[in-house]
């Protein structure tokens, strides 16, 4: 509900601050005094289109706003929330728009900076136009069809359609990629054989590549230790060579000095006799020394062919990692997957027999669900086209027709929504044919036209948005005025409801009014906007039935239409 309206220097009005009510509130006045200008500054803060014009002249700027309070379920705080825009449970929705002099604007919703898109179609939600020129909300063909399955209850209908709707086009995606799957290539299948068979013959493991780097390392060092070893038995053995014949020289030598005559017990004997022993042990030493090194090179468990084994798997490995573009830790994530897909590439007909029987059966489901919305949406509309039919002739709309129109769409123009297209059509004469409601219908018939839909759809749907109807009784009055008054009063019961009128039939059923007037001063014109209490609502009135000059007939005349 619309509950408060601040206008700054909107055309003719300077300064303006409403407080509006719920119920029926009618704006009265003469002719050019500014009505439509608090339907503009409404719709500048709604987000409708504005040109610099609505700029009153000599100021910089127009700013309007607008105060809405909405109840939780309010499909407009799930719309703030999806624009990113923050809005406290409970607190007024306030639309804010400033329009420059060159005709640039700002928009602004709860004091946050928002889009003029963000700010009309927030608006779209909050507020319906009916007037002579233009029709926003109600007749928008965009609307119908929701509008019919709230007026038929349809929402049942709706929910299970949109649902196998969206199992049939998952249906339909999941075969689309196994037919995509099944169409690869017969080089891509003998591709993948290959690869696959290579990595089945190489079967890599995870981990294995750091366990290979390290026996690598391992490997590697005994066999250098090895080296070492061996070159240390040589060295040993030529030692032991030199020492064996050092040994046979000084035994020779201590034989030829005991030859010579030299005493055995003498100097000479007994110094070779010394070193022999020497060398003798140092010899022995020498033997064992070889024997612990040969016991070494046993002792290492180390064959040459383990460090190529390793090296060559090693190798394999990392090759293997290369061509396919991933580390050797991947190999067996990718031999699986491999092998996934050729099980897809070679099964895929067994499989997309299968995902095609579900999509069949999924579509199946939704043309039933569609079918049966359809038949409810039949029912609701010859229903709906009874109902409005039936409010016409009070509207002196008694030689039109109107109906309901369902056009079946072709299967791939079908949607969640179901598979029809709703519109609401008119014969304005007898024997016309039925054409679209907001080409066929003239300005005044159009607002009619739009008063009696609502009057059908009336307690039908969720929340109400603002109505307003811009001079739905032009060219109307007596009896016909009075049924749009009655119209406009039960449609206010439900909602709320702005009426720029000039039938006191209407204005006297408002439960609000506001009379518009222009006032000058030596700065020029100024509109400004009355609260009528009961008395001076009367007056106005009673000048709404008389004209310029108001009698004591035209008051009593004014009374007994506001107590009727």
């Amino acid at each position: 509900m619309l509950t408060g309206l601040w206008i700054r220097d909107v055309v003719l009005i300077e300064s303006l601050d409403l407080v509006v009510g719920p119920g029926l509130t009618a704006l009265t006045g003469e002719t050019g005094a500014g009505k439509s200008i608090l339907l503009d500054a409404l719709g500048l803060a709604t987000g409708t289109r504005a040109e610099s014009g609505l700029v009153r002249q000599g100021a910089s700027q127009a700013s309007a706003a607008a105060a809405f309070s909405l109840p939780p379920g309010h499909a407009v705080w799930s719309l703030l929330e999806a624009r990113g825009l923050e809005a406290a449970p409970g607190e007024d929705l306030i639309l804010r728009r400033v329009l420059a002099a060159d005709g640039r604007s700002r928009a602004f919703i709860n004091d946050q900076p928002a889009s003029v898109a963000a700010l009309r179609e927030i608006g779209a939600l909050l507020v319906e136009v009916h007037g002579q020129h233009e029709t926003v909300g109600l007749l928008d063909s965009r609307t119908h069809r929701d509008l019919l399955d709230a007026f038929g209850g349809c929402t049942d209908a709706v929910r299970r359609t949109g649902e196998t709707w969206k199992a049939w086009r998952e249906a339909e995606a999941a075969l689309e990629a196994l037919t995509r799957d099944a169409a690869a290539s017969a080089a891509e299948a003998e591709e993948a054989s290959r690869i696959l068979a290579e990595l089945d013959q190489l079967a890599p493991e995870a981990g294995e590549e750091a366990a290979l780097a390290e026996t690598r390392a391992v490997l590697g060092a005994a066999e250098k230790a090895l080296a070492d070893i061996s070159q240390a038995g040589e060295a040993l053995d030529g030692l032991s060579a030199r020492l064996a014949g050092a040994l046979r020289a000084l035994g020779q030598a201590r034989s030829r000095a005991l030859q010579a005559g030299a005493d055995a017990e003498g100097a000479a004997v007994q110094r070779l006799a010394e070193a022999e022993s020497a060398l003798d042990s140092l010899f022995s030493g020498l033997q064992e020394a070889e024997s612990s090194v040969e016991a070494a090179a046993t002792a290492f468990a180390f064959r040459p062919d383990d460090l190529e084994t390793a090296e060559e798997r090693l190798f394999a490995l990392r090759a293997a990692a290369r061509k396919l573009g991933c580390a050797v830790e991947e190999l067996p994530v990718r031999r699986k997957a491999l092998a996934e897909r050729l099980a897809r590439l070679e099964s895929g007909d067994a499989q997309a027999s299968a995902v095609r029987q579900a999509a069949l059966q999924a579509q199946s489901a939704y043309l039933e669900a569609a079918g049966a919305l359809s038949a409810a949406r039949r029912l609701a509309a010859d229903a709906l086209s009874r109902a409005v039919e039936a409010e016409l002739p009070p509207l002196k709309l008694e030689r039109a027709r109107f109906r309901v129109g369902l056009t079946p769409l072709a299967p791939d123009r079908s949607g969640p929504g179901g598979s029809d297209r709703v519109g609401f059509e008119v014969a304005t004469n007898p024997g016309a044919p039925f054409g679209d409601l907001t080409t066929v219908a003239s300005g005044g018939e159009l607002s009619r036209f739009a008063l009696a839909l609502k009057a059908s759809l009336a307690g039908r749907g969720g929340e109400p948005p603002l109505m307003i109807f811009d001079e739905v009784d032009q060219g109307v009055g007596g009896a016909v005025a009075d049924a749009v008054g009655k119209r406009l009063k039960r449609l206010a019961a439900e909602g709320q409801v702005l009426v720029v009128t000039h039938s006191p039939q209407v204005a006297a059923r408002a439960d609000a009014h506001w009379r518009i007037a222009k006032a000058g001063d030596a700065e020029g014109l100024r509109t400004g906007v009355e609260i009528l209490d009961p008395i001076a609502r009367e007056e106005e009135i009673a000048r709404m039935l008389a004209g310029a000059q108001i009698t004591d007939e035209a008051r009593a005349a004014a009374r007994a239409l506001m107590h009727a």
